[in-house]
Parts: structure tokens; C-alpha cells; sequence
């Protein structure tokens, strides 16, 4: 009982730090490949200290089998994608829209569990799941763009939330064998070394850049990342995608409390009402869960 409140606990502060990656991507002035690039080789220089100094994480990256390193290359290059994709739909898209549409995740996660690891759900479950969609819509509904431009962010940051989505699944293959540390390390400085690759191709600048937009990849790197996505990593080896995925509909809400109190954004009625339906469908979908792992 204690071990799930932990990780309940962890997946809340998770969702609220993921929250806040879509503000600073607003607040950073540099190109799409460039902010990922650096949230991600930040987060990798950080963590590289606990794989330093630590035997049991350098012993657990050295006796990778072949297989294991060739996931963890996909896991990275997935990643690359995921984050040009997302950073880029802020380009055309409003950060409420781009946001809802990535955590579209679950429509994903739902249909993969299924086929990969043969989960089952309840009709509850799905029942919830879309509770907590319907939310995450009311929310975003009135920044959805009737342009092409916008249409166009909003096709990448649906396009982006496949492919992260089949980056938790990768991690959970891993996960049940390698700890979060080394698994968390590979991933990054893998994902990292795309994007340095994809960014020189692009012939843009990696350093000139004023000093808030270098504080922005360090919040990235170290909020949105590290007390966020990497937690997801960890609570992989005990949770599924699929409510990883669900509990991310949350990051819906963060951003749109945290656009009031750092962008000036306004909560609308609608806004507070979606904010409403979507933490009730994911109470729901939690309780559901945590009883199914019960009578196991």
C-alpha cells in the first residue's frame, strides 16, 4: 500500500513538472532543434554524475546485451522525433492546442497495450479515458486554429504523440531489467546526438542566444526532464504505458494553470470546467486501476 502511494505521489509531481515544458519552450528565442537539443544534452550532464560515481549503474550500462542497446538507440531517436515535432507545432499552433493534442497519448498507449503486452481494459477504464479526453478538448477547444498554419501544428503534435507514445513502450521493455539511471542516460545522450546532428543540417546557431533562453533549457532540462519525463521512466517498471499515458492528460491542466500565473493567460469558465472533467476522469481511471492490481 505504501510502495502505490509513493508512486501515485511520484506520477502527480511527474505530471506537474511535465507541465511546465510548453512554457518554456514559449519563453525560450531559439529554433525548435535547438531547445530540444539542449533540454535533452542538459538533462544527459546532469544525471551523468549518478552514472559516474555510482559502480552499479556504470556495471548495468556496460553489460547492456546488443539488443538492449539498439532499443535504447530507437528510444533516443524517438524521442529527437517527438520533441521537433512537438517544439515545432508551438511554431504554428496555440500552446493550449498543441498540448492537448500530444497527450493524446492514451489512444495510442490503449491500442498498443493491447496488441504488445495484452492488457485488458474495462469498460470503465475506457469509459474514464475518454471522460478525461472530453476535458483535455473543452480546455483547448477555443485555440484551435481554423488556419492551415495552425492545422499544420496541430497534425505534428498529433503525429508527435505517437511517437512518444511508442517511446514508453520501448522503455517499459527495458525497464524491467536496467534501472532508470543508465536507462534515463542512454536515452537522453542517444536523443541528444540526433538532434546535434539534425541541427547542424539545419546550418543554425548553437550558442548565440540571450541569457533567459539559456535559463529556459536548463528548466527544461531540469524541471520539465529530469523531476518530470524521468519519473515516468522510473514508475515504467511497475505501471503500465497506459496509465503513464493517462496520468500525462494532466499536463493539460498544469500548463493551463501555470500559462495563468507565467503567461498571463486567462482560465475561462470553459477552461475551468475542462480542468474539472479531466482530473475527475483521471481519479477515475487511477481508482479503477489501483483496485484491478488489487485483486490480482
Amino acid at each position: 500500500m505504501q510502495s502505490r502511494i509513493i508512486q501515485y505521489f511520484s506520477l502527480i509531481l511527474g505530471v506537474f513538472a511535465l507541465s511546465t515544458s510548453a512554457i518554456f519552450v514559449k519563453l525560450a528565442d531559439a529554433p525548435s532543434s535547438i531547445t530540444a537539443f539542449y533540454r535533452l544534452f542538459f538533462a544527459a550532464l546532469i544525471l551523468l554524475p549518478l552514472l559516474l560515481f555510482k559502480k552499479g549503474n556504470r556495471q548495468a550500462l556496460l553489460s547492456l546485451t546488443k539488443k538492449q542497446l539498439g532499443l535504447g538507440l530507437l528510444s533516443g531517436l524517438f524521442l529527437a522525433i517527438h520533441y521537433v515535432l512537438w517544439f515545432e507545432s508551438l511554431n504554428y499552433t496555440s500552446v493550449a492546442s498543441s498540448t492537448v493534442i500530444v497527450t493524446l497519448q492514451p489512444l495510442f498507449s490503449f491500442v498498443g497495450g493491447h496488441f504488445l503486452f495484452k492488457e485488458r481494459f474495462g469498460k470503465g477504464a475506457i469509459a474514464s479515458c475518454f471522460v478525461s479526453l472530453i476535458g483535455c478538448f473543452i480546455i483547448g477547444w477555443g485555440d484551435f486554429g481554423v488556419s492551415y498554419q495552425a492545422l499544420f501544428g496541430d497534425v505534428l503534435a498529433f503525429i508527435a504523440a505517437g511517437v512518444i507514445t511508442a517511446y514508453f513502450f520501448i522503455g517499459q521493455h527495458i525497464r524491467k531489467k536496467l534501472s532508470v539511471i543508465p536507462y534515463s542516460i542512454l536515452g537522453y545522450s542517444c536523443s541528444a546526438f540526433f538532434l546535434a546532428i539534425y541541427t547542424f543540417s539545419q546550418h543554425v546557431s548553437f550558442i548565440d542566444y540571450p541569457l533567459y533562453t539559456w535559463k529556459s533549457f536548463i528548466g527544461l532540462a531540469l524541471i520539465a526532464t529530469i523531476l518530470g519525463q524521468m519519473i515516468f521512466n522510473w514508475l515504467l517498471k511497475w505501471l503500465s504505458v497506459s496509465a503513464i499515458s493517462m496520468s500525462i492528460l494532466g499536463e493539460t491542466v498544469g500548463t493551463c494553470i501555470l500559462a495563468y500565473f507565467i503567461l498571463g493567460e486567462v482560465i475561462s469558465l470553459r477552461q475551468g470546467a475542462g480542468i474539472t472533467i479531466t482530473l475527475v476522469g483521471l481519479a477515475l481511471f487511477l481508482f479503477l486501476q489501483n483496485n484491478a492490481r488489487a485483486e490480482c
